[in-house]
């Protein structure tokens, strides 16, 4: 009977499990092995032809190609400030809108909207507001700084996509840290305040441990997406000026589709899925270690 309970169970399991094996292999599976076949190979993406070049695309990339150097470059620097003020910033509100005060559920749905809405469309809608909104904005009030140059000019366009991206994706990560924050027990809380511990003691002993896990995750989640990030910026500024804000992916989608030289591109995508693993499981294990010390 027994036996028979375990084969029945095992059926159930292949039954509910193989669609989602079959769909995950067919669509990203399948489609990883030939981006890993094609980054060996020289082909515009259109041809019939190929020719099998080995590890000419990975040579060239680490030896003689600038603009991925600048990518590199930009999506490593993106991506430390992105993460940094995303977290810091969810957990403040995370504690701010955790307390009893009116219409916190109101101020929660502001924050998460922008979420809910495409990349693409956050985009353009900044792109609007950089180039018209503060231009009339800063005729009518007279503000210099409205009148800048915040998609023209490099270093403002740099800083132009951390605070969108960091606008765009807060709402998220702020409920994650809403809800680990839910999940510490009051009586630890009331234990410290009896110890005489003062809000920020608080915090940093007790809080902060007791939702490491949401921190894990929020880590995890906002490093991959960041050096992953593609439509924000694409609709935003197109990796300008110049090349000053081309993310990584970005690169890879000019060098494959715009310059037809899809095995190059091919291998850089390789190259972007090797350094999203190593820094994720680096991540992972140094935050489990923290979980479990907590």
């Amino acid at each position: 009977m027994n036996q028979k309970l375990i084969s029945q169970e095992r059926r159930s399991f292949i039954f509910f499990a193989f669609p989602a094996i079959f769909f995950i292999t067919l669509f990203e599976g399948i489609p990883f092995l030939m981006c890993i076949l094609n980054s060996f190979r020289k082909w515009n993406g259109i041809s019939k032809n190929t020719s099998f070049v080995g590890l000419k695309n990975y040579i060239k990339l680490f030896t003689d190609d600038p603009s991925f150097a600048n990518a590199l470059g930009f999506t490593f620097l993106y991506a430390f400030f992105v993460v940094i003020f995303i977290n810091a910033i969810a957990i403040f509100l995370a504690l701010l809108l955790e307390r009893n005060i009116r219409a916190k559920g109101i101020f929660r749905m502001a924050f998460y909207i922008p979420n809910i809405i495409s990349l693409i469309i956050i985009g353009f809608i900044w792109k609007f507001i950089c180039i018209r909104v503060f231009e009339a904005a800063g005729s009518l009030t007279g503000l210099e700084f409205l009148n800048y140059s915040w998609l023209g000019d490099s270093k403002l366009a740099i800083f132009t996509t951390i605070f969108v991206s960091v606008w765009q994706g807060l709402g998220f990560y702020m409920i994650i840290y809403i809800a680990g924050l839910q999940s510490v027990p009051d009586e630890l809380i009331e234990a410290a305040l009896i110890d005489g511990a003062n809000p920020v003691r608080r915090l940093f002993s007790v809080i902060i441990p007791m939702i490491m896990p949401s921190i894990s995750f929020c880590m995890f989640y906002s490093v991959a997406n960041s050096m992953k990030m593609f439509e924000l910026i694409f609709s935003l500024t197109g990796g300008g000026p110049g090349v000053a804000t081309t993310p990584i992916a970005l690169d890879i989608y000019n060098t494959a589709f715009n310059n037809n030289n899809f095995g190059y591109g091919s291998a850089k995508s390789v190259v972007l899925f090797i350094i999203v693993c190593a820094i994720s499981i680096v991540q992972v294990k140094f935050f489990k270690n923290k979980e479990v010390e907590s």
